[in-house]
């Protein structure tokens, strides 16, 4: 069944997610702050002139949201979202009773319990929905998603969200898809150091790091970022990919989190102040895998 829906922020992530929606046949309303961004969207996603068009432009994610079925957010952080959700002309201040907001911005748990409040008072439902896979896996159509929120309102975009994920999951109420998303980030971060020490000490150890890698990666220290991030890391390309600005933002987080809850994160800490280092040098939009360069 074709849908009418609504997709605030075209970044990395966001447009080509549209795209799938749109791709699928369903009826797809878009806003972005630059609207330069906005207009290519619909150039390469609106379907033929002479047709009645099914995709369009917004000027404001309320006029984004407004008669939309389901509303899709993925912005950068909490202030952002706070302002598209939120704010005078965000999305909650024109959304129909009955319709469901899916935010798939990596934000904290606390944000989350207050959209889902607001949401609630409004009679919209609402799901916390941080992703994993990248942009390649936003191109792909193979997204993971983990989602906070009520049964009812993950049924009732089950099938949009199928647009573009490999895999989803519901894991609890409103927060646990970011309290997901943390554990998620946690574990990137320690294999991503581990696999930075492996490759040096193979580059320092005379080994022929690309056949280690070759071998090692059919056993057990078989991972994605081995699979997709050792080679660039080996040739130190690191212009691509996850930037190490965004995993700190995630990272802390994770740790603001921890801190709540009394869990521990020792591992998690010493990773970040690594990224930290990195920022310091200028390297804060060079992939996360850059890590390696530190030890070189």
């Amino acid at each position: 069944m074709k849908r009418s829906v609504s997709f605030c922020c075209l970044g990395v992530m966001g447009y080509p997610m549209a795209g799938h929606l749109a791709a699928a046949g369903h009826g797809v309303r878009v806003y972005n702050r630059t609207r330069s961004r906005a207009d290519a969207w619909l150039a390469e996603y609106q379907p033929d002139s002479q047709a009645e068009p099914r995709c369009g432009l917004a000027g404001t994610p309320a006029e984004a949201a407004r008669d939309a079925e389901a509303v899709f957010v993925c912005t950068g952080n909490d202030d952002d979202l706070r302002t598209v959700v939120l704010g005078p002309e965000g999305v909650l201040s024109s959304m129909q009773p009955g319709a469901t907001l899916v935010d798939h911005t990596t934000a904290s748990p606390s944000i989350a319990l207050e959209i889902d409040a607001r949401a609630r008072e409004a009679g919209v439902g609402f799901l916390d929905a941080p992703v994993s896979g990248g942009q390649a896996g936003a191109e792909s159509g193979g997204l993971t998603i983990m989602l906070g929120g009520e049964p009812a309102d993950y049924e009732a975009v089950e099938a949009l969200l199928d647009c573009y994920a490999r895999k989803r999951l519901l894991m609890g109420p409103a927060g646990s898809g970011q309290l997901t998303k943390a554990v998620n980030q946690i574990c990137i971060a320690g294999v991503l150091q581990g696999l930075s020490e492996g490759l040096r000490f193979a580059e320092c150890a005379g080994l022929d790091a690309a056949r280690v890698v070759e071998v090692v990666s059919q056993g057990a220290a078989q991972s994605w970022q081995m699979d997709n991030r050792a080679a660039t890391m080996l040739e130190g390309e690191f212009d691509f990919g996850f930037a190490v600005d965004w995993m700190r933002k995630d990272l802390a987080i994770a740790m603001s989190e921890a801190q709540k809850t009394g869990a521990r994160l020792p591992l998690t800490e010493i990773v970040d102040g690594f990224y930290e280092r990195l920022q310091q040098q200028g390297g804060g939009r060079l992939d996360t895998s850059s890590l390696i360069e530190l030890l070189r």
